[in-house]
């Protein structure tokens, strides 16, 4: 069984805990972009674009047996581990799950008051996108 998203939201909240500075945090955030798998270049079109990103993010989702799948890449490294950080809460999950998703540990961590406006306007619109997705998998798999 996967972990349901509060459990996964929690690890990212203790994780961070044991960060002291937001240099640490930023530079924890940009190692988990790094670890996220490049999106192959025929994904990278303008369809798969999220729009109101300041940074260039490219998103792919599939929906295989009740569960929502997300693939991401970005050409900003502190943008790639965000996504990173959203990919890893709600990917696999069902679209109910992800759709009632309030995703406090941005909060909790701290990330809306050390994000730039218009990295959090980014982050706002792949959560939107993420969401979007949700919405129309479960619409067309009623």
């Amino acid at each position: 069984m996967e972990k349901d998203i509060a459990a996964i939201e929690a690890e990212f909240i203790e994780s961070f805990s044991f960060l002291d500075t937001w240099e640490e945090k930023y530079e924890y955030i940009i190692e988990l972009g790094k670890k996220l798998p490049p999106l192959d270049e025929q994904f990278k079109t303008e369809d798969k674009k999220i729009k109101g990103c300041q940074s260039t993010v490219w998103l792919l989702a599939s929906y295989i047996e009740g569960q929502v799948f997300f693939k991401a890449d970005s050409d900003a490294v502190i943008v790639k581990g965000l996504v990173s950080m959203l990919i890893t809460v709600l990917s696999g999950q069902s679209a109910d799950s992800i759709l009632n998703a309030r995703l406090e540990f941005i909060e909790k961590i701290g990330m809306h008051v050390h994000l730039a406006q218009t990295r959090s306007n980014g982050l706002r619109a792949m959560i939107t996108q993420m969401k979007d997705y949700a919405r129309a998998f479960k619409i067309i798999h009623i």
